[in-house]
């Protein structure tokens, strides 16, 4: 009988139960294909950690909180990260399902609140599209700036189709070289800022500029407060190995793995990059104040890469960051795709949408996610942009509602796991630190979303606070709605389904 070591040398047996069975069978019509490998799944756990987040708007947080508030904000962050990754893991590993967290709420908590849960993910990804076919023209015009606007949007949006269309496997190869670039870009940034700090590029800076100023904590909780919410935003899109696991090969084996290197990822690419960032330039350097992708020569990686001698060191990070914006317009589709096909699946959708290709691609889903997207970035072009400037900001904190969503789910699913009489060491991954662990990660969510609109708070501008909070309201009327509908009631954790179909 085949064994493997789960979470803290817990001996799991490979055997055991019909839900560790079920990703084995073949796929019959309308299911999705398991075409991940256990290399695309490592490299799409990598590249959701890694977008413009780092690469452009890492500047300004060091700016607004100074080089020892963002380290600070960087490390809370990726700690709650890490735990709800913890959370996600155990569940994801057990019941590998496209759904994830929408599946999961569905079953542990309610179907009302799955169903809010699954669009309120499914809006935030699709918003995402439209928000990465801006910036991919955006990122075009350095190179061709005769072009208009539009025609790179649309080409970019054909690439990402085509990617996802193909098939699973042809988004998993497409999101590892994506990743490969991203990784490689901030080692060699890394390599090169560590011989900087120890002098033997230039003459080294030391701790001049921790000391420069309020340096090295600017604005003090205030500033750390809001450099918070920079690094909730960057961190967004780590979820997605969860979304993944439903079409992974072999999820009890490659989800394990990727989620125990999610926090070696997170100290390294980030709190590194920030920390080689702090040490070499300093916070009241006027280039970092901006932190938009509209300029890469803003970027504190294309200053720190200029310093170091690096020829054309803007046309290489405006390189880098395209390919970002590549890849977050693909993760995005993907997973917006697959949530859509998961709730189409259960009935919360409409039935053709949960149809899949003789690849196992979900097609229709596909298609009107792809159209949605397409009429979300129409709106930047038509007046002022208004209306896509309201759709961006309403996406803003859905990504921190399906944070909570998941440490809710985390511990509903222990609880019924438990309750049906299962062993702890029937889980092929064990979540650290339970329940500590979804409580800690489900608080620091919530503290975030709370204060995305502080400042608006503070200055009493009404505009500002709708704009800031009204993904709130959105949440809880798709759920209360749908309860009222449906009177569907809250799950019952000793019959709860902990079967994967």
């Amino acid at each position: 009988m085949s064994k493997e070591v789960g979470e803290g040398g817990t001996v799991a047996d490979a055997s055991f139960s019909r839900a560790g069975r079920s990703y084995l069978r073949t796929t019959m019509d309308g299911e999705l294909k398991r075409g991940l490998s256990s290399r695309h799944m490592n490299m799409i756990a990598i590249g959701g950690a890694i977008g413009t987040g780092l690469f452009v708007a890492s500047g300004a947080t060091i700016s607004q909180a100074g080089p020892g508030g963002a380290l600070v904000a960087y490390f809370a962050m990726g700690l709650m990260v890490f735990l709800l990754m913890q959370s996600l893991g155990e569940m994801s590993s057990y019941l590998p399902v496209p759904g994830a967290f929408e599946t999961y709420a569905t079953r542990f908590v309610s179907p009302s609140f799955g169903f809010a849960l699954g669009w309120n993910y499914w809006f935030n990804w699709a918003i995402t599209v439209a928000a990465e076919l801006a910036a991919a023209s955006i990122v075009m015009a350095y190179w061709w700036p005769g072009v208009p606007a539009w025609m790179w949007s649309v080409g970019f949006l054909a690439l990402l189709f085509l990617l996802n269309v193909l098939s699973a496997r042809a988004y998993g190869e497409s999101e590892f070289w994506f990743a490969i670039i991203k990784v490689t870009a901030v080692i060699v940034f890394l390599v090169l800022g560590i011989l900087m700090i120890a002098g033997v590029m230039g003459t080294s800076p030391g701790l001049s500029h921790w000391r420069r100023g309020d340096a090295p904590f600017v604005h003090g909780f205030g500033g750390i407060l809001t450099v918070f919410l920079i690094a909730g935003f960057s961190f967004q899109g780590t979820e997605l190995i969860g979304i993944a696991a439903g079409e992974s090969k072999d999820p009890r084996m490659t989800i394990p793995k990727a989620t125990r290197q999610i926090f070696w990822r997170i100290m390294i690419f980030y709190i590194g990059a920030i920390a080689v960032i702090g040490l070499l330039l300093p916070y009241t350097d006027p280039h970092l104040l901006a932190g938009e992708v509209t300029d890469v020569a803003v970027s504190p990686f294309t200053l720190v890469l200029k310093r170091a001698g690096v020829a054309a060191a803007a046309a290489v990070m405006n390189a880098v960051i395209f390919t970002s914006v590549l890849s977050a317009g693909n993760s995005g589709l993907y997973a917006s795709t697959r949530m859509l096909y998961a709730l189409a699946r259960e009935g919360k959708a409409p039935r053709i949408l949960g149809r899949t290709s003789r690849r196992g691609v979900p097609v229709p889903a596909l298609i009107v996610t792809t159209l949605v997207g397409a009429a979300c970035f129409a709106t930047s072009l038509v007046g002022s942009g208004q209306a896509y400037t309201w759709l961006v900001n309403i996406s803003g904190l859905c990504g921190f509602i399906a944070w909570i969503g998941i440490a809710i789910c985390h511990i509903q699913f222990r609880r019924a796991f438990q309750a049906q009489g299962h062993d702890l060491s029937e889980l092929p991954y064990r979540a650290r630190w339970y329940p500590a662990g979804p409580i800690v990660a489900g608080v620091l969510c919530v503290i975030v979303t709370l204060g995305q609109g502080r400042d608006a708070v503070l200055s009493g501008d009404v505009t500002d606070m709708i704009v800031a909070y009204i993904s709130i309201p959105v949440f809880l009327a798709l759920w209360v709605g749908h309860k009222i509908v449906t009177k569907a009631p809250h799950a019952d954790l000793s019959t709860a389904d902990l079967h994967h179909d």
